[in-house]
């Protein structure tokens, strides 16, 4: 029985140990994104604004976040969503209905300089909040 340095198996154990090292595939194989993330791994997910907030962005760059305070309705979890393109926070109240989606920040993470934000609001009560910036569409009275 060969056990030499390049003998198959020791190569095949070495390089099983190896993959530890990686994030990504240490991240699959621990199921992390199923534990921790707060859509529970959907693409968007509702949830009821709680607060309006704004956050000052990271080094070096200056300038305020608007932001909300978002409570998802699957599961009560609270996260804040940065609420895209100027004079979109004008649309969005408290008690409104919001869907958000991932920002698109590398490895599940935040957008460039803006600290602890991961998620965007896209819609505010079933009307899109494109369309209400551009005046197309109207916000609906709840």
């Amino acid at each position: 029985m060969a056990n030499g340095e390049f003998a198959g198996r020791n190569i095949k154990k070495k390089r099983a140990k190896y993959k530890w090292l990686s994030k990504r595939w240490k991240r699959r194989k621990l199921k992390l994104k199923d534990k921790y993330d707060p859509l529970e791994g959907a693409p968007q997910a509702k949830g009821i604004v709680l607060e309006k907030i704004v956050l000052e962005q990271k080094q070096p760059h200056s300038g305020l976040i608007k932001c909300v305070k978002v409570q998802l309705i699957k599961n009560g979890k609270i996260v804040s969503a940065h609420a895209t393109r100027e004079k979109s926070i004008n649309f969005i109240d408290e008690h409104d209905e919001v869907i958000i989606a991932g920002l698109g920040g590398s490895q599940r993470g935040q957008m460039g300089s803006m600290p602890g934000v991961r998620y965007k609001v896209v819609s505010v009560n079933n009307t899109d909040l494109q369309m209400l910036r551009k005046g197309r569409k109207e916000k609906p009275k709840r």
